[in-house]
């Protein structure tokens, strides 16, 4: 599995994660026979966060990580109505518990809320100085917001910003994507698949992807997430809820699409 840089950290990520939204609701079997297997093919950015089924999937995701946590690199979320500074400290350890770890490799705020942003990102320092987590970043931020943050903490802080990002939705390309990699900040896509929207192979963009990954001897979702992580500092998080889709995603990294295969996936959607 290819890793890349993740922004300014330092740290080298694999480009292939791993979601868990709403994995509260598939078989708990299934969800962690998932996680497991894309671990060992090396999908070891798994996110989660505290408000996936109110804390019931970082509890799943603790089961998956049992003898492989030091294999993961784990991703979880503090609710903006608990990141105030002392909030947030209190939900960083709650998830810690419940992942039963000592310490997070990101968190991230879920999304902007009505707290300073200066008192969460405050707390995220002290929680990185007294080791219970290494980086630290945002989710679901606008360059407004981000230019706000970058303010507060500086270059070199940001770990990343996690984006709604998917064929049918690419509004992160326009702004989002290259003043992430302007500030060297990664851009982690969520939902790659389109949240149960995947395009349909029949009709539109849907019928030139099918076309396209016939033609490479690949799935239309191996190629979607080919194209979602084609550029620079951009990672992507598919969810698997069984251990024969986390092999699909992942062989999704032995795909190079050429120029003309990217220019139609562009023009498609």
């Amino acid at each position: 599995m290819r890793r890349r840089e993740f922004g300014a950290t330092g740290l080298e990520v694999s480009v292939l994660g791993q979601g868990t939204w709403r994995m509260e609701k598939d078989p708990v079997a299934n969800a962690v026979e998932a996680l497991r297997q894309g671990l060992e093919l090396g999908m070891t950015h798994i996110d989660t966060a505290e408000a996936y089924g109110d804390g019931q999937v970082e509890e799943l995701v603790a089961s998956a990580l049992v003898g492989r946590r030091d294999r993961a690199f784990l991703t979880s979320k503090v609710l903006p109505q608990n990141a105030t500074h002392d909030g947030t400290l209190r939900a960083c350890e709650a998830s810690l518990k419940r992942l039963k770890t000592d310490r997070l490799d990101l968190y991230l705020l879920h999304w902007a809320g009505s707290y300073p942003l200066e008192g969460t990102l405050r707390a995220f320092d002290k929680l990185q100085r007294d080791g219970k987590i290494r980086a630290y970043g945002v989710s679901n931020f606008d360059v407004a917001e981000l230019e706000q943050a970058l303010a507060i903490v500086g270059e070199g802080k940001l770990a990343c910003n996690q984006a709604l990002y998917h064929l049918g939705e690419r509004t992160v390309e326009s702004q989002i994507l290259p003043w992430c990699q302007a500030h060297r900040v990664a851009l982690v896509g969520y939902s790659p698949f389109g949240s149960g929207h995947f395009p349909d192979p029949a009709v539109g963009g849907g019928k030139v992807l099918a076309q396209l990954a016939k033609a490479k001897g690949c799935t239309p979702r191996q190629m979607a997430l080919a194209f979602l992580t084609r550029q620079s500092g951009t990672f992507s998080l598919p969810k698997a809820s069984n251990a024969a889709h986390a092999e699909e995603n992942a062989k999704a990294d032995a795909l190079t699409l050429t120029d003309e295969e990217v220019t139609l996936i562009d023009q498609a959607f």
